[in-house]
């Protein structure tokens, strides 16, 4: 049972690793063999590390009072954080971050602590 629901883990991370490729598409007509060479070796960020980091504030601001969103961050996390590549990205600190920020909103949203936004 378990190695069906890792099979269809792995065959999500391959499909949105297929899918960050088209993220990170450019158009490089015009840049000299230097140049993309060198825009290869730049280390880019995880595009689902930043969902998770936008959400995982979003989390914190409303959380408290909307426990949804502290749990659809926590599920975009679970099922994104396999596609950190350490050789092409940089760090997990986004996905971190995300993480941690979600858990307080969450947090927050048991206990009953609201805090009040200036908006």
């Amino acid at each position: 049972m378990i190695q069906g629901y890792s099979s269809i883990y792995k065959n999500l991370i391959n499909f949105l690793n297929k899918f960050k490729q088209v993220i990170y598409q450019y158009d490089d007509e015009g840049f000299s063999d230097v140049e993309k060479e060198y825009i290869r070796k730049i280390k880019t960020v995880n595009p689902y590390g930043l969902i998770v980091l936008i959400f995982g504030g979003i989390s914190f601001a409303f959380g408290p009072r909307f426990v949804i969103f502290p749990i659809i961050t926590l599920t975009i996390a679970i099922f994104t954080i396999g596609t950190i590549d350490k050789e092409k990205e940089d760090n997990p600190w986004t996905f971190i971050l995300g993480i941690i920020l979600s858990f307080i909103g969450l947090y927050m949203y048991i206990v009953g602590a609201v805090h009040h936004l200036m908006l």
